[in-house]
């Protein structure tokens, strides 16, 4: 089973419980630009679908935003503690060596 997951552009200057309020979800992508990161956000839905079939550190997820497509896994999961709402998603791509 391929799990693939689409990001789209984080607008800037608006807080993130205004993105969860619109059933967004704040993600960052680290890895894909050398060593920092870029800030992105996914559909409430599909992230929840997505964090119940994978495992974090482990299962290889289809990252693709509007300028890079390529592997990753999940780093860091944040949900309130005992609700198990989604706060933020973390992924580092995958390195390939040749």
């Amino acid at each position: 089973m391929s799990l693939t997951i689409e990001c789209k552009a984080r607008p800037e200057g608006i807080n993130p419980r205004a993105l969860r309020r619109d059933g967004l979800l704040p993600i960052n992508l680290y890895g894909h630009k050398g060593n920092g990161s870029d800030s992105f956000v996914v559909d409430y839905k599909e992230a929840l679908a997505l964090v119940r079939a994978a495992t974090p550190n482990e299962t290889v997820v289809e990252v693709k935003t509007p300028e890079w497509s390529g592997s990753a896994v999940i780093r860091e999961i944040q949900s309130h503690p005992w609700k198990r709402n989604l706060f933020h998603l973390s992924f580092s791509i995958l390195m390939r060596l040749n």
